[in-house]
């Protein structure tokens, strides 16, 4: 465990509050600085929507994280609890758009730096315009993802039987996950428009190759933990590896969706920030107190959830979908897997 049974609830999400208060600050004192009182009270609304908007969106991911999460060692939880939120904050919220901003004007770094603070509009255009690569790679990975949660033969409990036993029996057919996925990605590559096919085939294949070379390294590390100690604390680096690509499979959505909010890429990271130390905190919880053991079907939500998210990645290439409905979807799904694993113990009770 990560901290004593004990623990409050509110203890875990101690440090969240704590840079909320000091992430809302800082954005209201940047807008009234910058800009002026009006834009001090917009930007501290901006920045409390967007940190709702990136809890909405990433629940899910929290309690993927927290399934992962309870495989690893005692070091490398703390690792990726510590390490793994500066990655989540600065690098995929503050330096992911700067870098495809870079990539796709064909800028350098202090340039595309110049352009997010004196061209925000400019700057959100070309995030618009790189959201099809984007949505086709972290689209691809999260489809992997949830497909090898569900075609797995050793999975022996089931949520949504009639789906979920055929899936187990498959599983036996080696690559149909990787099958699956390239049939959708050659539906909907086909259905982009003709000069944005390249856009989408290869970030697409990319995902994939990307999934399945972390899949590779995490068991090649995770088979060397029984040589020795020292190999045995390198173990763990597979599953951080695979956690962080899937953090930002989760953030790519929320971190284009955020520019239709501001354009101002400060705002944007500060309160993606929050949200994200919310979804930390969680994450500890929920391996802390062995929630997922005590509601039988919250994984099977959570990976339903993905597969959803994934399939709304892939359609966003052909038409924009509100962030408000991929977060109540995801949410939704959760909540209809908490309350299935509420009746189910119950009945289990009375039997």
């Amino acid at each position: 465990m990560l901290r004593g049974a004990t623990v409050s609830t509110l203890s875990y999400f101690k440090w969240a509050l704590i840079i909320t208060v000091l992430g809302l600050a800082a954005s209201a004192a940047y807008g009234y600085f910058a800009f002026g009182p009006e834009a001090a009270l917009a930007f501290l609304f901006i920045t409390a929507v967007l940190a709702v908007l990136e809890i909405s969106l990433s629940f899910d991911n929290a309690v993927v994280n927290a399934n992962k999460l309870k495989q690893m060692s005692h070091a490398w939880q703390r690792r990726f609890l510590t390490w793994g939120i500066l990655i989540a904050v600065f690098g995929m919220r503050l330096l992911f758009p700067l870098v495809i901003v870079a990539l796709a004007a064909h800028l350098g770094p202090l340039d595309a730096i110049h352009l997010a603070f004196a061209e925000p509009r400019a700057y959100a255009a070309i995030m618009h315009e790189a959201h099809m690569p984007i949505a086709a790679f972290g689209g691809t990975f999260l489809l992997m993802v949830g497909l090898t949660y569900f075609f797995d033969h050793e999975k022996d409990v089931h949520w949504v039987s009639s789906l979920e036993r055929p899936m187990c029996r498959l599983a036996s057919i080696k690559g149909i996950e990787i099958g699956i996925a390239l049939l959708l990605i050659l539906v909907f590559s086909g259905l982009v428009a003709e000069e944005r096919k390249t856009d989408f085939l290869y970030p697409a294949i990319y995902g994939l190759v990307t999934f399945l070379a972390v899949e590779v390294l995490s068991g090649l590390l995770d088979a060397s933990q029984a040589k020795t100690a020292k190999m045995a604390a390198q173990g763990g680096f597979g599953a951080f590896i695979y956690l962080e690509v899937l953090d930002a499979s989760f953030s790519f959505d929320g971190v284009v969706g955020a520019f239709a909010l501001t354009k101002n890429l400060l705002v944007i990271a500060i309160g993606l920030g929050i949200g994200a130390m919310y979804v930390r905190s969680l994450t500890i919880m929920l391996v802390d107190r062995k929630t997922l053991s005590q509601f039988r079907f919250l994984e099977h939500g959570a990976f339903y959830a993905i597969l959803v998210l994934a399939v709304i990645m892939f359609t966003q290439t052909l038409m924009h979908i509100p962030e408000a409905i991929t977060g109540l979807v995801g949410a939704g799904l959760i909540g209809l897997s908490i309350w299935s694993s509420v009746r189910w113990k119950r009945a289990m009770q009375q039997a």
